[in-house]
């Protein structure tokens, strides 16, 4: 990859009217890079992809593709393509004319139209479906119609807003993986908008987390789910158990706290803490396992509350105190050996260390 961004947004704001959509946000897109905006609805994702495409005009700051300045370009005129969640197919037209439509307007000879589209339609998986009209096709082949519509035109950057959006659950999760080997193959930058954090962690090589038209965090899927940065982006991203605790002894590796004013237990040391100063540690469920023997890690203990039975995994709730419970997920390995907790049984819920992030916001 070149040290050149494939998109780059230098102190961007977005306001309409009173209300500030997107604050002062400053992104780096890597070229080649599988790029994605995740965040719950109104926390300013897709008011940044158009500003990206052109479709919206930053009220303040800069927009840059390949490092030259955008400015007031409108759509047509950047060197990006957008697949929008409804695809926007014409109805009229079969699936080859919808696909040859950008190359016909550019005045691409008939014989390179031919080749090209038909080269498109086999990497997405439609070979031999060019005759076919928009309304005999099912939606996950709108979907890659579309796909192949806004990749033939070869773009420095294709946009993506929420387009598996209106598929169910089963062939959304198939197009996940088709849409990034695609991706991989065609080596273009894909920026995607997602509210769903699954499938964000699935394709994406970094992501973007965004509240409140903030930027929270920007890593890799791994570093956001196991080392979030705020308490936002743990509850946002996945399920998180939170207990609310305050440092009392500061030491080398590691800080002794004490949660719900009575445990006192040891987490990570990997900010500038100080003594007195509330804290909150952060533990997903299937970090967690109960036992009632010694504990030879972190623990709490607790009182088994509940016990549901989810197929894959054993979920116990633990009441650690009257305003205190914890969720523990604990995988379905089957056997006569599996040990399974009652409710109303006296438990310790125990974790590494390392693997509960300690969070100040």
């Amino acid at each position: 990859m070149s040290n050149v961004h494939a998109v780059e947004l230098c102190e961007v704001t977005k306001s309409f009217g009173p209300v500030v959509a997107v604050n002062n946000l400053n992104l780096k897109i890597k070229n080649g890079e599988f790029f994605s905006l995740l965040g719950p609805s109104g926390c300013g994702k897709t008011t940044t992809l158009r500003m990206i495409g052109g479709f919206e005009m930053p009220t303040q700051g800069t927009v840059k593709i390949e490092d030259e300045v955008q400015g007031f370009k409108p759509p047509f005129k950047r060197p990006v393509n957008t697949v929008f969640q409804n695809y926007a197919l014409f109805p009229h037209m079969n699936v080859f004319q919808n696909v040859a439509f950008g190359l016909q307007m550019q005045k691409v000879p008939k014989p390179e139209i031919k080749t090209r589209v038909n080269q498109i339609l086999e990497l997405v998986q439609l070979p031999g479906m060019g005759n076919r009209k928009p309304n005999q096709l099912s939606g996950g082949q709108q979907q890659r119609v579309a796909l192949a519509r806004a990749l033939i035109n070869h773009p420095k950057v294709l946009l993506l807003d929420e387009p598996l959006g209106a598929l169910d659950l089963k062939l959304r999760k198939a197009m996940q993986l088709e849409l990034k080997n695609i991706q991989q193959r065609v080596g273009i930058t894909f920026v995607y908008v997602t509210h769903d954090q699954e499938e964000a962690l699935t394709m994406s090589d970094r992501i973007a987390v965004m509240n409140h038209g903030l930027v929270l965090q920007v890593d890799s899927p791994e570093r956001i789910y196991e080392h979030p940065a705020s308490r936002f982006v743990a509850d946002f991203i996945g399920e998180t158990n939170f207990l609310e605790g305050e440092v009392v002894e500061k030491r080398e590796a590691h800080v002794a706290l004490l949660i719900d004013g009575q445990f006192i237990v040891e987490a990570r040391n990997g900010q500038d803490l100080s003594t007195g100063q509330a804290v909150t540690l952060a533990v997903r469920p299937e970090k967690l396992y109960l036992t009632c023997e010694d504990p030879t890690h972190a623990y709490i203990p607790g009182k088994v509350s509940e016990v549901i039975y989810i197929g894959t995994d054993l979920r116990y709730e633990v009441k650690i105190s009257e305003h205190t419970r914890v969720v523990v997920r604990d995988q379905n390995r089957g056997g006569d050996a599996a040990r399974r907790f009652r409710r109303g049984e006296n438990v310790n819920v125990c974790w590494v260390i390392e693997n509960a992030s300690l969070l100040t916001e």
